[in-house]
């Protein structure tokens, strides 16, 4: 689960600089696909944050 987080938090960051078109052509094809992202990634920043959370969670012994 740690795993499918930093996944997500590593998205997060990509959307936002393909929003920024700072990513050049992988930019323009991440938003024709996924324009919500873009526009708000911080949707992906917080299921990257409940990610964090639920791993955190499901490790307590």
């Amino acid at each position: 689960m740690w795993f499918v987080a930093a996944a997500l938090a590593v998205l997060s960051a990509l959307f936002y600089a393909a929003g920024k078109h700072e990513i050049g052509d992988l930019g323009i094809t991440m938003c024709q696909y996924g324009g919500t992202f873009c526009d708000s990634p911080h949707y992906v920043l917080v299921g990257a944050i409940l990610a964090g959370v639920w791993a955190k969670f499901v490790s307590i012994s």
